[in-house]
C-alpha cells in the first residue's frame, strides 16, 4: 500500500525545488557578468596600451563607429567595468544566501524524513 506524503513534506519539497532553480539561475547571470568583466578588462589593457591619435573603432550593435576620443572610451569602459564588478558583488551575495537557505531546507527535510521513518518502522 502507498504511503500519501504529507502536505507540508509536498511544499518543502517544491520550495526546495524553487530554490535550486533560483540558485542555477544566479549561477549563469554571474558567470555572464564574470564573461563581460573579463571582455571590459582586456578591451581596457588594449585601448591604453594604442597610442594617442590610434585609430579607434567601438562596437555599436552590428556597426563598427570610430572613436573620437580615447580618454572618454576609457572612461566610459572604466564605468562599465565597476557596474558590472558591483553587479558580480551582488549576485555573489544572492547566490550565498540562496544556498545557505538550500542548505537548511535540505537539513530540515532530512530530519523530517529521518523523523517520519522513525515514527512508522517502530
Amino acid at each position: 500500500m502507498a504511503e500519501e506524503v504529507p502536505k507540508q513534506l509536498q511544499d518543502q519539497i517544491a520550495r526546495l525545488q524553487q530554490l535550486r532553480a533560483q540558485l542555477q539561475m544566479i549561477v549563469q547571470q554571474r558567470q555572464q557578468v564574470e564573461i563581460r568583466l573579463k571582455e571590459l578588462e582586456h578591451a581596457i589593457e588594449e585601448v591604453e596600451k594604442l597610442k594617442e591619435g590610434c585609430n579607434i573603432y567601438k562596437s555599436i550593435g552590428s556597426l563598427l563607429v570610430k572613436v573620437e576620443n580615447r580618454d572618454e572610451l576609457l572612461k566610459s569602459l572604466k564605468e562599465d567595468k565597476e557596474t558590472y564588478e558591483l553587479r558580480k558583488t551582488t549576485l555573489e551575495k544572492q547566490e550565498e544566501r540562496v544556498k545557505e537557505r538550500l542548505n537548511e531546507l535540505q537539513s530540515k527535510l532530512e530530519n523530517f524524513i529521518k523523523s517520519t521513518r522513525q515514527v512508522g518502522g517502530s
